[in-house]
C-alpha cells in the first residue's frame, strides 16, 4: 500500500474504535445541542473573498516531514491566524500520521469566529458527524481514497448538516470526478499523497478544468509570494497553508509577505452571488 491507503485502513480502524466509544447516537444530541451556535458565514462564502484567501493550517506534524512543531500552542495559533486575516483554518485531527487530536478541532472552533476545516481522511459517513458535532464548518473529501457514489453522499450530507465540502483532487481524472459529484469547492494538492512529490504547477494546470464558478482550492508546496501570485493570475481562488506558516515564529508577518506585503481582507467579491 501507498502512504494515502496505508493512512485511510489506519482509520477505518479508528473509526470503528471510535464508534464503540461513541454512538451514532450520541454524536446526533451533540449536534443537536449546537443548534444555532452556527457561524453566520460559511467556509464556502468565507472563500470568496476579495483578493486571494487564506486557509491557514494548524499542523503538528506530517508523514513527509515529521514532527513540524514541538511547541504546540494549537488555540493561540489559530487565533494568530484569524487575527491576521485568515478567511479560515484548517485542523488536522488524524492522530497516527499527522499527530493530531479531535480536540484541537473542538478546542479551536470556540475560540475563533471564521469557519474551521476539519482536515482527516473522511472513509466513513460517521466522520461527518463527528465533524459537525465538533464544530467543523467544513470536511475534507480525497478523490483519491472514496468512490463516486461515497463523494456525493458524504458531501450531500455534510451540507444537509450545515457544513461544507472541499473535495480534493490531485490529476485530471480526480478533477472530473469532483465536478461530476456536485463539489463546489474543489481543491486541488500539489502533492502527490502517494508519493508526497510536490509541484505547485498543477493547480494551474488544472485550473482551467473547473468552470468559474466553482472555488478552486491550491494545496501543499506554496511557499513564496510569487507563487501566490502566479496563482492568483491564474483564477485560483484561494490557497491552503501549512508547513510554511507553521514554522514561521511570526505568522501574521509570514502571511502579509505571502500576500505581497498586503495584508488580508475578507471583503465578499462582487462576482458571486449571496448564497
Amino acid at each position: 500500500m501507498n502512504i494515502l491507503e496505508k493512512i485511510a485502513e489506519k482509520t477505518r480502524e479508528r473509526v470503528e474504535e471510535e464508534k464503540r466509544k461513541v454512538p451514532l447516537d450520541v454524536l446526533k444530541e451533540k449536534i443537536g445541542e449546537r443548534k444555532g451556535k452556527e457561524l453566520e458565514q460559511t467556509f464556502l462564502k468565507a472563500l470568496r473573498s476579495e483578493g486571494m484567501s487564506y486557509i491557514c493550517e494548524v499542523k503538528k506534524a506530517s508523514p513527509s516531514k515529521g514532527l513540524i512543531a514541538p511547541d504546540f500552542p494549537y488555540v493561540e495559533i489559530a487565533k494568530e491566524y484569524e487575527a491576521a486575516g485568515a478567511a479560515a483554518i484548517s485542523c488536522l485531527t488524524e492522530p497516527f500520521y499527522f499527530q493530531g487530536a479531535d480536540r484541537y478541532l473542538e478546542e479551536i472552533t470556540q475560540a475563533v469566529q471564521i469557519p474551521v476545516l476539519r482536515k482527516d481522511f473522511t472513509i466513513d459517513a460517521y466522520m461527518v458527524y463527528q465533524a459537525k458535532a465538533l464544530g467543523a464548518s467544513a470536511i475534507l473529501l480525497i478523490c483519491a481514497i472514496l468512490d463516486n457514489h461515497e463523494l456525493r453522499y458524504y458531501r450531500e450530507l455534510c451540507e444537509a448538516l450545515g457544513m461544507d465540502a472541499l473535495v480534493e483532487a490531485h490529476d485530471e481524472q480526480e478533477v472530473e470526478r469532483a465536478l461530476q459529484t456536485g463539489a463546489k469547492i474543489v481543491g486541488v494538492n500539489n502533492r502527490d499523497l502517494r508519493t508526497f512529490q510536490v509541484d505547485v504547477k498543477n493547480s494551474i494546470r488544472l485550473r482551467s478544468l473547473a468552470p468559474r464558478e466553482i472555488v478552486f482550492v491550491s494545496e501543499s508546496g506554496i511557499r513564496t509570494a510569487q507563487d501566490i501570485e502566479k496563482l492568483y493570475e491564474n483564477q485560483v481562488d484561494a490557497v491552503l497553508i501549512g508547513e510554511t506558516l507553521m514554522r514561521s515564529p511570526d505568522k501574521e508577518a509570514a502571511l502579509r509577505e505571502l500576500n505581497g506585503g498586503k495584508a488580508l481582507r475578507r471583503t465578499m467579491k462582487k462576482c458571486y452571488k449571496e448564497e
